[in-house]
């Protein structure tokens, strides 16, 4: 395919790769979704080696900073201060945008800015765009919503293109093909690379120079040919109307200076006041992601430059929900999060199942909080995601800005437990905590209940207790529960330690 054609249509009638079939479906609850990443021995070998590779970069390149605590609270306290304030802020950055020459949309849910992201793509004449890595794009689906317009959306980020090209979907925040290994990765550019544009080159192999060479091959006319590229923001400056991109390829780079129009989706909680407070994040941020003491390119662009990359500016100011994270006094600290990914390496939930277990563009411990924050906790896939966490609060320790995700997810939990209570769903476990509560009120009930149960002990011979039915099932069928003993501690003390026995 040359620089000049058009995307062409697959077997399907689509223009771009179709998504996994199980995302078109309702999401499974986490426990569900969980016990197939259990299974998947090779994406489990993948996980291990990659999160652990990152999570050892990154420790070393902390160590090198004696200060790394100050940067952590500075960070914490810089968006604090902005999310208190976040209403004046939005306003001055509206403002900043307009004055440097950019258009300025504001979107309430991802209907919204899916609709103005066709109309503005519409309104170029163009049938195809090329993608800065986004992670608000994802959550939005907007590269479902151009295809349904007739338009191809095109990932340039090599790893969001690996996924895109092997019909997958995102398994972590920064390497969102970190599930997949290099032998996957060349099959997959041998066998699909062809039907979307420019083929893997013959006798492809394992290589990393090889495989980046091919996607570089294969990128090159699309960058050439494409005059929409769309991207989304990690940080946007309100005083200046500056947004920043970080990255560690150039695609970003390419995508910023090549096309005609630049449209950004650029999520409310992103935005810092001044370019002082930019300098904080731009020391926490690559340390804290892929474990480099800077990012290779950080492309920062202010309006449109005359004569010089885009000349139709347009950002979209997204809300999808984090109005109402930010109306939570406790849930809204979630919204500090810059996207690192440094609580995903080293969780080890995430490390055994995988990010697609999470339902969600945001897995691992942010998503475990941050998606019951956007979409509320009425779905099941939502409402398990704060229970998908040993609360072992390892993810709080590496938090750039000190999220303190532990304390979010029993917060969320509370909420989960709240809706079932207003909805009068399972009334099994508030029963359960009633009995449990009495029998720890007063310790007689606690002596009786011990005795009682030890009968169970002496009668059965059986040293666990397998998996039961109805409630108690979810509990037992994943764990060997131990027999209950046939002398309770009380007995056991009286017997052995106590002079009045």
């Amino acid at each position: 395919m040359t620089a000049t054609e058009q995307p062409r249509r697959d077997k399907d009638g689509r223009l771009t790769p179709a998504p996994p079939e199980w995302t078109t479906r309702p999401a499974a609850p986490f426990p569900e979704a969980a016990v197939k990443g259990l299974e998947n021995q090779v994406q489990r070998a993948n996980l291990r080696h990659a999160t652990g590779t990152i999570r050892a970069k990154r420790a070393r390149v902390v160590a090198e900073v004696d200060n790394w605590q100050d940067l952590r609270s500075a960070g914490e306290a810089i968006k604090n201060r902005t999310l208190r304030h976040l209403d004046q802020h939005l306003v001055t950055l509206e403002e900043s945008l307009t004055k440097a020459g950019a258009t300025v949309h504001w979107a309430r849910d991802a209907a919204d800015a899916n609709r103005i992201i066709v109309d503005l793509v519409k309104a170029t004449g163009e049938q195809e765009v090329t993608k800065v890595k986004s992670m608000v794009t994802q959550e939005i689906g907007m590269n479902e919503a151009l295809e349904e317009a007739g338009i191809a959306a095109w990932e340039t980020d090599l790893a969001e293109l690996i996924v895109q090209l092997g019909h997958d979907f995102p398994s972590h925040i920064l390497v969102p093909a970190i599930h997949r290994n290099r032998g996957e990765i060349r099959e997959i550019f041998r066998e699909e690379m062809g039907v979307y544009g420019t083929p893997a080159p013959e006798g492809l192999s394992e290589q990393p120079a090889e495989l980046a060479g091919a996607a570089r091959t294969h990128l090159r006319n699309k960058f050439l040919r494409t005059k929409v590229a769309i991207s989304g923001a990690n940080f946007a400056v309100a005083e200046t109307g500056t947004l920043v991109v970080v990255e560690s390829e150039g695609n970003g780079r390419m995508n910023l200076t090549l096309p005609e129009t630049l449209i950004s989706v650029v999520g409310i909680e992103k935005v810092l006041p001044t370019v002082e407070d930019l300098e904080v994040f731009l020391r926490l941020l690559p340390r804290s992601s892929t474990g480099e003491r800077m990012n290779p390119y950080t492309s920062m662009w202010t309006g449109p430059s005359a004569g010089d990359g885009p000349q139709d500016v347009h950002v979209i100011l997204l809300d999808n929900g984090r109005t109402n994270a930010l109306a939570d006094p406790k849930g809204r600290e979630a919204l500090r999060c810059i996207r690192c990914s440094a609580c995903l390496n080293i969780c080890p939930v995430y490390e055994r199942v995988g990010g697609h277990a999470y339902g969600s563009v945001y897995p691992g411990p942010i998503g475990a909080i941050l998606n019951p924050q956007l979409r509320g906790v009425e779905n099941p896939i939502d409402k398990s995601l704060p229970f998908a966490s040993s609360l072992c609060g390892a993810c709080n320790e590496v938090c750039p800005v000190k999220i303190p995700i532990s304390d979010l997810l029993v917060h969320e939990r509370h909420r989960v437990v709240e809706e079932k209570k207003r909805h009068q769903l399972n009334q099994f476990e508030p029963a359960m905590m009633k009995a449990a509560s009495w029998v720890m009120a007063d310790h007689k009930h606690l002596e009786a209940a011990g005795t009682a149960s030890s009968l169970a002990g002496k009668l059965l011979p059986i040293r666990t207790i397998g998996p039961l039915p109805g409630p108690l099932s979810r509990w037992t069928q994943n764990r060997d529960v131990p027999m209950v003993p046939a002398q309770t501690f009380r007995q056991w003390w009286k017997e052995n330690h106590d002079e009045r026995a």
